[in-house]
């Protein structure tokens, strides 16, 4: 599950309430949500909670700790991907994880539905990085999120907060509120200590309208910046940039452009998603540019720290360019994807109306006549759409997809190319 490259965060369901009724008094919504506590079944999860813990610290410090047993070893060694392993850990770990955490096992919702894991889409947290087969030594927490287990006998007493999400304007109560005595009833249920900073489990309560669900956390932060360390100022999450590559379908020997490539984002996920394509960059500005080259050197790096010291480099480069005068071949590129200027941070919509044509125009002209391929994303929707009816005789709208980028309402547009040849360098300006 920690594989899924289009997921920014994870957690294991509680409980999910389609159609939960507040009450409209403020005191005895809050006072529901507490009683809320000691009714759900969080035997389950916290076991796929612990489980996840050991997962992740057998699989960053795994020379430092014994394994199991062997059969747990050459499972792990497959990169944990067999159910046989997880049901044995669990049960492993079923009376540690109501040791550590004071869990009364629910015997009467255990014949509920089995727990799913879900994805969160919930604040941003810090740093997170992972590489592609090991998972790299994180943050402190990481470390202490494990020792909940009665290693001596003594059960240490294990750090929690709540995190609530909550959304809809038919709600007495504020989020704060919310996780403030939600998250008082759990310190009293299970008798952990709250700790806002230094936690061991992350309780999440997401209230949207009448939809409840409360979930355990499993991951410490964010997915979405795996492989970014210079950040600019619109630097695309890594989780909508892998999405974006995925829907233009790339194949072994494509080569694929990123003509407005910022910090690099889409093709450095590209580069380490689909290896067997060439990847090329570019950005008409310098720091831009330095950035990008920056962030290719830190994953080069890390690639280099990992286990299996045989990486040989990715298949990426990066240059700074003019986007309406690529220094490209005509029809020499099968993919481009990119994140178009919205026109609020960089550039302006103005500006826009001159550039979407003129870069459509350039696009359609590098860009391999009948089997090539854009995928674009932009803000600027009302332009985007103008620029493209004037270049129907290049480009062909395929799929529009939706996207929340920031709280803005994006689209993201995948484009066929037509067997129409473009016409060679025609400048707009």
């Amino acid at each position: 599950v920690h594989r899924l490259r289009s997921v920014d965060n994870l957690f294991v369901v509680v409980q999910e309430f389609q159609d939960y009724q507040f009450k409209e008094n403020k005191e005895d919504a809050l006072k529901d949500l507490e009683d809320l506590v000691k009714k759900l079944p969080w035997t389950d999860p916290l076991k796929v909670w612990e489980l996840n813990n050991s997962l992740k610290k057998k699989k960053t410090k795994r020379k430092k700790h014994n394994l199991q047993s062997t059969a747990s070893k050459e499972k792990l060694n497959n990169d944990g991907e067999e159910e046989g392993t997880d049901e044995q850990d669990a049960s492993k770990q079923e009376d540690c994880a109501q040791n550590a955490a004071g869990v009364e096992p629910v015997s009467q919702q255990d014949t509920e539905e089995p727990q799913g894991v879900a994805s969160r889409n919930g604040e941003e947290d810090n740093e997170q990085s992972y590489a592609k087969e090991e998972l790299q030594a994180g943050s402190g927490s990481e470390t202490k999120a494990g020792e909940g287990k009665t290693g001596e006998g003594d059960a240490k007493v294990l750090k929690f907060r709540v995190t609530c999400n909550r959304a809809g304007d038919k709600h007495s109560f504020t989020s704060n509120e919310a996780a403030r005595d939600f998250g008082g009833a759990v310190q009293e249920h299970f008798q952990w200590k709250a700790d806002m900073t230094n936690f061991d489990v992350e309780v999440l309560l997401n209230i949207h309208n009448n939809e409840v669900v409360v979930g355990i956390a499993l991951t410490e932060e964010s997915l979405h910046r795996r492989n970014i360390t210079h950040f600019g100022p619109t630097t695309l999450r890594s989780t909508l940039a892998y999405g974006m590559l995925r829907l233009c379908d790339p194949q072994p020997t494509d080569i694929i452009v990123d003509p407005m490539c910022g910090t690099g984002a889409i093709p450095i996920e590209g580069a380490t998603e689909w290896p067997s394509c060439y990847h090329i960059a570019g950005d008409n500005n310098p720091q831009a540019v330095k950035r990008a080259a920056n962030n290719i050197c830190s994953l080069l790096k890390k690639n280099e720290n990992k286990e299996s010291s045989t990486s040989l480099g990715i298949p990426l480069d990066i240059i700074q360019w003019d986007i309406c005068n690529l220094p490209l071949r005509t029809g020499s590129v099968d993919i481009i994807v990119t994140d178009m200027p919205f026109g609020k941070r960089i550039g302006s919509k103005k500006k826009n109306w001159d550039l979407y044509p003129a870069c459509l125009m350039e696009m359609g002209r590098i860009c391999t006549p009948g089997t090539g391929r854009a995928v674009l994303l932009t803000q600027d929707k009302k332009c985007f759409a103008k620029a493209l009816s004037r270049m129907g005789h290049i480009w062909r709208k395929g799929q529009t997809v939706w996207v929340n980028v920031g709280g803005l309402h994006a689209a993201v547009y995948l484009l066929k190319r037509t067997w129409e040849r473009a016409e060679e360098k025609r400048s707009f300006w």
